[in-house]
């Protein structure tokens, strides 16, 4: 396992869910992540916005049972311990993933969200915001 602690925006979690295709980013990213290849960081708050929106989307218990299962093997629980960020993001439902991110010490979190993502430079010391593409980069080689 590489020394990847990742948290997952909730828009890349359904994205790897929602898509047929097989070379899709988001798809790669939790198939890597079910293969061990980063450890993927969770909060109680994350698995519910994940647990609503994958219901939202129309994803079939089933899978979102299989998904939630992984979880408890795969996955590694944040407790939230400091609540005070540098910089608050301008979308409130983005404060859980960076308090997720900064508690468990992750070196990505991942996500298409503009929001987040104009705050890489504000965290860069912390945790490295970026697109799912670019996570894949850097999970490919290691850096």
């Amino acid at each position: 396992m590489s020394n990847f602690r990742s948290v997952l925006d909730t828009n890349v979690v359904l994205a790897g869910k929602r898509t047929a295709h097989p070379s899709s980013p988001n798809r790669e990213i939790i198939e890597r992540w079910l293969l061990g290849e980063f450890t993927l960081l969770y909060s109680l708050d994350l698995l519910l916005e994940y647990a609503e929106k994958l219901t939202e989307h129309g994803i079939p218990d089933s899978e979102i049972e299989e998904f939630f299962r992984a979880f408890g093997r795969l996955a590694e629980e944040v407790w939230i311990e400091s609540f005070h960020l540098r910089h608050y993001p301008v979308d409130a439902d983005d404060i859980a993933f960076l308090l997720c991110a900064l508690n468990g010490a992750a070196s990505h979190l991942v996500t298409y969200d503009d929001h987040l993502l104009t705050m890489e430079e504000e965290y860069r010391s912390a945790v490295r915001i970026c697109k799912p593409v670019a996570f894949l980069a850097d999970l490919r080689t290691g850096s």
